[in-house]
This record gives structure tokens, sequence and C-alpha cells, in this order.
């Protein structure tokens, strides 16, 4: 049972209480962002300027992989041909954060039925999985590494099914980019250099790992040092030809069950030929006039929503960006959606699941009666597992016609289980770890079930048509990054850069594996443009804050400008990418 304390609202000053949702875009300027840049013109807070674009533009994690999806556009493919053609490109550039050993979500607004359209392409657990193989083993958690961690990746199912419903150019043509690079290598970038040395000691732990990753299988790649991976081309190349037929029937799966059932893994034959991805209804809030869109569960999507859902309620724009007030509402509001999180969120397939009711506007005016503006609530329990260390990429592309497709994909930790099976030339992501063993909880290990999903694509409209396509990577941060950036958006008035550099919060509950007790508060984290005084005030309430750097998501997006056909595109300065256009 979720606890906590009703306080009277009369402790919330009238003034922050918001009746009409009518606050305008560029409506006031934030006082308090990221580091200052000392810019010429413009927010001297912007670390570069809004690229502006006519025709299309892509924008993601990696220089590389957003010239494959710019090429794309210009050489005639469209929005769903560049979002594949940029994943895969990061696939190769960027391994640890994703790769045909994990899983894709996406958001797609096709020009032609003006609609939006959603695929869910995670993978499911093992049939031959249970909760007794765990308990035989007397292991109270699914290990974090290695092959018990599987499940089955759907990331290539889910380029099949985009391409084949939406995309204009063939696999062969859409893949070239990133098979070219693979073989011929690349330079390895600074923040992807950093996060490789992170895992170079558990690579080593597995020959084929460290045979894939590992320089002379010894060491990580260095900052400015050209890495090939001919491993990685090869399974491409079988993939253009022979479409997801390869990866689930052909060779890559022969060598993934070889080494499931060689080295304790139960994933087998028939699990990987019956994976299927589905199409899903997006589901919506709106939030000041504008309808914010993500995915229902088994993904955490609609804790974007509901944290929205409650800020609405609220006059943040008077509060200030960067504020004691603003931020305390912002970290109540998120313990709040997250402790339905990790109550609710699961395979809808397993559960019958309150999606509708979670996101309506009258169960969040019965949040908000339980927050106190003064004070933080100290016994909201967490019970979900640890997700802080998601390794993830995001991908924004709108093309000429203003197809729009938001996609993420990801391995869950950085090389997920740190497993590659023989000479495939990508890591198996470890999703499965994410299932819970009590039997009594929706996110419970069964067999040929999805688990609980962290990573969310996401999608606003105005006016029936596609306004911003965008997302936030980076395990739990992700649903805190998506409300951030919109409020910055639409109650601080920024533009779509300053949007994302400017400085966020974290809030990390002490949350344990399934079942365990969460210590009430949790950890608000800070970023060094969110000034002492309001971290003094913060503290004064309740809150335990400390100043960190890095884990604070990546951020991409892109904004239609309909009044002067003009695209907005943004990256995240915390990240190796770009935004491009044409």
């Amino acid at each position: 049972m979720i606890r906590i304390r009703r306080f009277a609202l009369a402790l919330i000053p009238a003034s922050f209480l918001v009746t009409e949702p009518s606050i305008p875009l560029n409506s006031v300027r934030a006082e308090v962002r990221a580091a200052g840049y000392d810019r010429p013109v413009g927010d001297p807070h912007q670390s570069r300027s809004v690229v502006l674009a006519k025709h299309g533009a892509v924008a993601t994690s990696h220089p590389l992989a957003a010239q494959a999806g710019l090429d794309m556009l210009k050489s005639g493919g469209n929005a769903v041909d560049a979002a594949i053609a940029a994943n895969a490109m990061l696939g190769v550039v960027e391994p640890m954060s994703c790769g045909i050993g994990g899983d894709l979500f996406a958001i797609y607004w096709d020009h032609k039925t003006q609609k939006l359209y959603g695929l869910n392409a995670s993978g499911r657990s093992p049939a031959a999985l249970t909760r007794q193989v765990f308990a035989d083993k007397k292991l109270n958690k699914i290990p974090t590494y290695g092959p018990l961690a599987w499940s089955v990746p759907g990331c290539v199912s889910g380029w099949g099914e985009l391409q084949a419903r939406f995309g204009s150019r063939p696999l062969e043509a859409i893949l070239a980019a990133a098979i070219q690079t693979a073989d011929e290598g690349f330079p390895v970038t600074e923040v992807i250099a950093s996060y490789w040395k992170g895992a170079e000691k558990r690579l080593q732990e597995w020959p084929d790992s460290a045979a894939t990753f590992l320089i002379d299988g010894k060491r990580a790649p260095r900052f400015g040092e050209v890495f090939c991976n001919p491993r990685l081309a090869t399974s491409y190349r079988e993939i253009a030809t022979a479409g997801p037929d390869a990866f689930y029937h052909g060779e890559i799966a022969r060598q993934i069950i070889a080494f499931s059932e060689a080295n304790g893994g139960f994933l087998r034959a028939e699990d990987l030929a019956n994976h299927r991805s589905d199409w899903v209804n997006p589901v919506s809030t709106t939030y000041r006039g504008y309808e914010v869109w993500e995915l229902p569960p088994n993904g955490q999507g609609i804790a974007a929503l509901q944290i929205l859902n409650v800020l609405e309620q609220f006059d943040l724009k008077s509060m200030g960006h960067g504020s004691a007030d603003y931020t305390h509402l912002f970290v109540e509001a998120k313990r709040l959606a997250f402790a339905d999180r990790a109550k609710f969120y699961s395979d809808p397939a397993f559960n019958d699941l309150p999606t509708a009711n979670l996101i309506s506007k009258e169960y969040a005016v019965r949040q908000r009666k339980r927050l106190d503006l003064q004070r933080a609530a100290q016994d909201v329990p967490a019970g979900d597992p640890i997700l802080r260390h998601g390794d993830t990429v995001y991908i924004s592309v709108v093309d000429k016609d203003r197809n729009c497709c938001s996609l993420i994909q990801s391995n869950y930790h950085g090389f997920g289980s740190q497993v590659v099976t023989g000479g495939v030339g990508f890591a198996m992501q470890n999703r499965g770890a994410l299932f819970a063993l009590d039997e009594q909880h929706r996110n419970r290990l069964e067999p040929n079930k999805r688990p609980f999903h962290t990573i969310i694509p996401a999608m606003v409209t105005k006016d029936d048509r596609p306004w911003f396509c965008f997302g936030v990577m980076g395990g739990d941060m992700q649903p805190q990054g998506h409300a951030q950036v919109l409020v910055n958006l639409i109650d601080f008035g920024m533009n779509v850069q300053a949007a994302g550099d400017a400085a966020r919060v974290r809030h990390l509950g002490s949350a344990q594996p399934t079942g365990a007790a969460a210590d009430g508060v949790g950890t608000v984290q800070v970023e060094s443009g969110i000034s002492a005084e309001t971290v003094q005030q913060l503290r004064a309430r309740g809150h335990k804050i400390v100043r960190a750097k890095g884990a604070f998501g990546g951020y991409q997006g892109i904004l239609i400008d309909w009044e002067n056909g003009v695209l907005q595109a943004a990256t995240e300065s915390r990240k190796d990418g770009e935004a491009v256009g044409y």
C-alpha cells in the first residue's frame, strides 16, 4: 500500500495554483540554467545555436549516426529509413548503449494517414526460464550480467516492422553506411570512450566480448583511436540480404543459441523464432493545450504523463526554472508517479493495468492533494528495481513531408549483459534483470513475458498535427527528462536547444530489487546550474541534495514551426551528438 502524508492544500500558496491552461510559449526567460558559454548573441547559457532546416532534420547522440540519417533523407528516403540508418550506425559507433542485441520502441507520425502509430519491439523472457530456476540456484534476484539476464532482442524485428509498413528504401540501402563504417573503422568520440573504459573489466570476463570490443582483447579503445568491428558488419550484411529472418532463424540465431546452451543460458531457438513486435496505440494527456504522447506499459512512458498532469495544476512560470518551489514540486510529483510505476507498470498481456486511470486528470487532482509544497514527504515506498545505469540511444527524425519518427533503442546497461555470443559482433541485452522474483509482483518473471522497460520515445501534437518529436535517454531519468524539457519549452519559454541545455534535477529513490524497502526521501541530484540558494532551501524542506554530473540523460528534439515551414532541431550538450538538417 502506498502511504504518503496528506497535507492541507492551504499550505500551497494560492498564486502557484493554475485554473486555466493558458501559459504561452516564449513568455518568460529562465534565470538558472546550464553553465555559461559567453555566446555573442542570444542566451549565453545555451551551448549552441538551434539547427534550422526546411526539408528534413536528424538529431541523435553521435555525428556519424546523424549524418547517416541525413544522407538517407537527402537521397530520397523518409523518416523511417533515416531513423533505422542512424540506429544501425549507432550500433557500430556507440555499441555499449545500443545494438541489435537490444530492444526498440518507436512513435511514428504518418503524414498520409495523419495518424500516430506506436511500435513495441521489446522481447520476451525465455519459455524455459522460471522463478524456480533462481530458487534452485539460491538467488533472490536475477543477476545483472550474463545469460540469465537475457530476453529476446527485439531491435531487428522492429526495424523490419517499421521498414515494411512505412519505409521507402530496402534494408540493403538503409544499412550500407553502417556496414561500411564497421568495416573501415571510426574514431572513438570523447564521451563514448569514457563509457567504453567503464565496461573494460566486465568485457574481459567473456572471451568473445573481449575479442569483439577490446583492443587486443585487453583494453577499451581510447578517445580518437580508430576502432573496427568487421564481425558486426557481417551480421548487418546478413540482415540486409535476408531481413529479420537472418537474426531470428539464420546464422545469427544459431550462434546465439549455441552460446546459450553451452553457457548456462535458457534462450532457445523457439524463443527467437516465436518473437513478434507489436503495433500499439500511443496514449496521451494534454498539457497547457499541447497533447503529449507516450507508449503504454510495459514501458515507463506514462510516468511522464502522470508528472505533467500534477505540474499542470500549478503556475510554474511564476515559480521560475531552478527555483526551490518548482524543483520541490517537480520532485514530489515524480515520487508519486514512480510509486505507481513500482506497483503497476508491467506487461499488459499478463495484467489488467489501470493505465487510463493513472493518466487521467481526475486522478491527478487527487494526487495533487497529497502534496505539501513546504516539506518533502517521508514515506513514499519505491519497490522497483534499480534503474540508474541505463545506456540507451535516442533518434529524432522529421522529413520533407513531415513524417516524424521518434525512436529509442537500448541494451539496458552498458554492453547489456556484457556477453557477445560467438562472432556476431554485438552484445546481448540484460533486460531480463528487470523482472521481479516476488510471485506477488505484477512484473514477476514468467515464461514468454516482457519485462518492465525503461526506454520511451515521445511526441507532442498541437491542433491535430505534430509539433515536437523528442526523447531523453537514460534509465529512470527518462520520464523525469521528458517532463523537464516540456516544462522548459512551454512554461519557461525556452527554445528547443536551451530547453535541453538547462540545468536538470534527477530524483533517485533508494530502490532495491523488487520487494525490498526504500528509504523515504531518496536523493535529489542537481547540476551546477542549480543555485546554492535553491539547494539550501530544498535541504530545509527535507530533501537530500547532492551535486552531480553526467547522469542527467541524453536529449534530442525536433520542433516543427508550421508558420514558417522550418524545422528547429537540437541535441544534447551532455553527449557527443549533433542535430543536422538540409
